[in-house]
């Protein structure tokens, strides 16, 4: 019996390769994740993280002056620009552990393994997005907010594009480039639109196989989820913005293949390392809405 245990447990991990696991799941994650797609959030220092814990210091160059030039005429001394410095942290740790018995490995389709990694990336993802709404709120300057905790509107059919056209004038009032806008609705604010009059579908010139895109509107490319911040059903917090406003970097750690000492069975565990900072709010704009 022992030898025959054996035999299995060689055959079972001799072809398990940890960084070809891992890269399939970080891919996964990526095509499932809405906050975390690179249309909502950057990821400009996803390869300088390794560990729990890990910073990566984030530098911002202030304004540059422009002046008039007069011919023969000396310009002003060179400007010092000054700058400003904050800190990415990488402070959240998640973790899955799965197994899969060995008779049930031997009824179902050779590509279980690769299933539920997929599901491994699916579990993940409803906590990363909600982490990344999360700091997206955090980081929201009140005068890009419209409504309040204490005052929600109340959206209707009538004016809930309206309300998406007043987001994209506090961005316009900013300074943010209209190329790359988007904005996160839930699905009772989606149905809405749908039913007003003013609602225009295209998907002209846009990826339509982004995850959670449901089309344009408002200078936005407009994405749905169940995600999107609320309080008990209320309060939702529809977030608006550029991908400049926020970053966000994870790795998928530690991915290891083992026979559970007690089973006869393979398992995974692994870890995902993630952190996000808000390191431009005046690119972000929120709605507070309560349903009708």
């Amino acid at each position: 019996m022992k030898k025959f245990k054996m035999n299995l447990q060689l055959f079972s991990l001799n072809t398990f390769i940890p960084q070809l696991w891992s890269a399939q799941l970080l891919t996964s994650l990526k095509k499932s994740l809405i906050y975390g797609q690179e249309s909502i959030t950057n990821r400009n220092y996803q390869g300088e993280i390794s560990s729990y814990g890990d910073t990566v210091k984030i530098h911002a160059i202030g304004a540059v002056t422009v002046g008039d030039y007069t011919k023969n005429t000396d310009m002003t001394k060179p400007q010092t620009l000054t700058g400003s410095e904050t800190t990415l942290v990488i402070d959240q740790s998640k973790y899955f552990n799965f197994q899969i018995d060995d008779i049930d490995k031997a009824q179902q389709n050779p590509k279980v393994m690769a299933e539920a990694m997929n599901e491994s990336a699916y579990a993940l993802r409803n906590t990363a997005d909600q982490f990344l709404a999360g700091r997206m709120v955090a980081g929201m300057k009140a005068e890009h907010t419209i409504g309040s905790d204490s005052a929600p509107k109340v959206a209707t059919k009538e004016d809930a594009i309206d309300y998406l056209v007043d987001l994209g004038v506090i961005l316009d009032e900013a300074n943010i480039p209209e190329d790359g806008r988007f904005v996160v609705i839930p699905p009772f604010y989606h149905a809405l639109i749908e039913k007003s009059d003013k609602w225009q579908h295209t998907e002209t010139g846009v990826d339509i196989i982004k995850n959670g895109y449901v089309g344009r509107m408002a200078g936005f490319d407009v994405y749905k989820s169940n995600n999107v911040p609320n309080t008990e059903k209320a309060k939702y917090k529809i977030i608006a913005g550029h991908p400049m406003a926020t970053t966000y970097a994870e790795q998928i750690n530690e991915v290891e293949g083992y026979r559970p000492e007690s089973r006869f069975a393979d398992a995974v565990k692994g870890l995902h390392l993630y952190g996000a900072k808000v390191v431009r709010p005046e690119a972000l704009a929120m709605l507070v809405v309560n349903k009708a």
